[in-house]
């Protein structure tokens, strides 16, 4: 236990200060940690070792932002006043890190095979929506076109909700956003609109 605090504190080290916006960082926080939370379940009901990795790449990234947001609260604070008026940010980040670390905490049933009552899966197998992770191969039809050219949503009742390209995540990615080779979608939508999409995703 102390060696994991001492692990990760050394890990926040090595984290350098950006001039980032303490609006910009608690959007994202926000945003990455409701992602979290969709992908946490998800994985959980589907037994998806690739959904709980990712859930727990995010949680990482969503530390390096508290930590980011933190170094910008403490410079933005010149007196007893900023302070007060800037604690409210701070409980903000600080409610949706908790987030993201119970869905790190799901993501872990995941990994070490705990599994949950096939009852529990059952009663979510009946929701219409559901959540996948499609990866791109190269040549596949939808590399090179926008989500808007694409029309998922019309066509086949599937949103994009969020990309995964190398280490860079793109949370409600834009229409004009153009699909590449290797990214993962995180889409939503009907079982079958999304093995469809999953299998536009796999063709060479």
């Amino acid at each position: 236990m102390i060696w994991s605090a001492i692990k990760a504190m050394a890990d926040l080290e090595r984290i350098r200060y950006k001039p980032v916006t303490i609006r910009e960082l608690l959007v994202e926080i926000k945003n990455l940690s409701e992602l979290m939370i969709d992908l946490a379940y998800s994985a959980a009901l589907f037994d998806s070792r690739e959904l709980a990795k990712d859930v727990l790449d995010l949680e990482k990234h969503v530390d390096t932002l508290a930590y980011l947001l933190n170094m910008n609260l403490m410079i933005a604070a010149r007196d007893a006043e900023d302070a007060e008026a800037l604690l409210g940010a701070f409980t903000v980040a600080s409610s949706a890190n908790k987030i993201s670390d119970a869905a790190a905490d799901i993501a872990t049933i995941v990994l070490q095979d705990i599994g949950i009552h096939p009852i529990i899966r059952e009663a979510f197998e009946i929701v219409e929506e559901h959540l996948s992770r499609i990866e791109v191969k190269p040549n596949s039809p939808l590399i090179g076109k926008t989500l808007g050219d694409l029309k998922l949503a019309s066509k086949i009742g599937v949103d994009v909700i969020a990309i995964r390209r190398g280490n860079e995540w793109l949370i409600n990615p834009e229409d004009e956003e153009k699909v590449k080779a290797n990214d993962i979608l995180i889409a939503r939508g009907s079982k079958a609109g999304l093995e469809a999409l999953k299998m536009m995703g796999l063709k060479e």
